[in-house]
């Protein structure tokens, strides 16, 4: 049996992660790793205490026809990257590797065209997060330096989505 490569091992686990997401439209993962150690994870769901739309059976965005990238205010949601970034030491971060898998909650299929929304963008900047890899399928994935998404700053002309 040929070993599975670091970079999707790492994924991997973003992707089993993913499947704690709370989420009815969208399952996430994510990982944060500094030298070959895991530092943190964290998936999709509502704030601690809250009521999950899983729970609840219902997603406000869905009702209203919002699509993917937009109007996050509006998410009773916590996304993958700011629970996995929450639960970690700013230290530990600094020039450390973000994963991101995602998958279709209904049909468990990978999303395409995948990546972080401009708020998630904000935190992983902050954080000091030097690269994210988003899976695109079980054994291909993006490389993203997060200094593009620094120096091709989106919010300077509204660029909704992704």
């Amino acid at each position: 049996m040929e070993r599975r490569d670091k970079i999707n091992y790492y994924l991997d686990l973003a992707e089993v992660v993913s499947h704690r997401s709370t989420c009815i439209r969208r399952h996430y993962g994510a990982v944060i790793v500094k030298n070959d150690e895991v530092i943190s994870t964290g998936y999709v769901g509502a704030p601690r205490g809250r009521k999950n739309c899983s729970d609840i059976g219902t997603c406000i965005r869905n009702e209203l026809n919002i699509p993917r990238g937009e109007r996050y205010e509006l998410c009773r949601s916590v996304h993958a990257e700011a629970n996995a970034i929450i639960s970690a030491a700013r230290s530990d971060m600094i020039g450390s590797d973000m994963y991101l898998c995602g998958l279709e909650a209904v049909t468990g299929e990978y999303i395409k065209n995948s990546c972080s929304c401009s708020m998630c963008k904000r935190q992983i900047i902050n954080a000091g997060i030097s690269r994210v890899f988003i899976r695109d399928d079980h054994d291909n994935y993006r490389v993203i330096e997060v200094s593009e998404w620094i120096e091709n700053d989106e919010s300077l002309n509204g660029t909704l989505g992704y």
